[in-house]
């Protein structure tokens, strides 16, 4: 599916992210960037030991935040790494660390000149966040993102199953 928003394409597939050649991809990190499962150690292990020393280097990243490392041997620049809440009830301000997450990894893209970046389901996970909250979330803060700012001309979703997509697509339909 893919629209178009102030000069910026929308797009949600089904792949793997650590193919994508974006300026950028985003990593669903934990906040001592130390690697994981998921979509985190897939992004360690093909984007190489490059991005584990920058993410040494940097220490550590608070829920909400984002911070960037090399691509390493990935096709993409750059990893933004951010960290999305984990999903208690949805009581406990997981909502605004959410779009926290969509939003500063936006942000600090634009500010390294960087205009096309691929995300996976940030917190969807190990995090446990309900895919049709967090697809809720992510694309309500993308869209009021990319309405806002210019810089951007493609902001891609990699969604890793065809329930994810279905969700997400759904979601967007809806919001558009």
């Amino acid at each position: 599916m893919r629209l178009e928003i102030n000069g910026c394409a929308i797009e949600l597939i089904r792949g793997d992210i650590t193919l994508e050649a974006t300026g950028a991809i985003v990593n669903a990190a934990n906040s001592r960037l130390a690697g994981g499962g998921g979509v985190d150690g897939a992004i360690h292990r093909v984007g190489g030991p490059a991005i584990m020393d920058e993410c040494r280097k940097i220490g550590g990243c608070p829920t909400g935040s984002a911070v960037i490392t090399t691509g390493g041997n990935l096709k993409a620049g750059y990893v933004i790494h951010t960290v999305g809440p984990v999903y208690r009830d949805g009581a406990h301000n997981e909502p605004t660390l959410l779009a926290n997450a969509y939003r500063e990894s936006l942000s600090l893209a634009l500010s390294k000149g960087i205009k096309t970046i691929s995300f996976p389901s940030i917190s969807t996970g190990t995090y446990g966040y309900p895919a049709k909250a967090a697809s809720e979330v992510a694309l309500k803060t993308i869209l009021a993102f990319v309405k806002a700012h210019t810089g951007l001309t493609l902001v891609r979703f990699v969604l890793f199953s065809d329930a994810d997509l279905k969700t997400y697509s759904g979601t967007l339909l809806r919001l558009v």
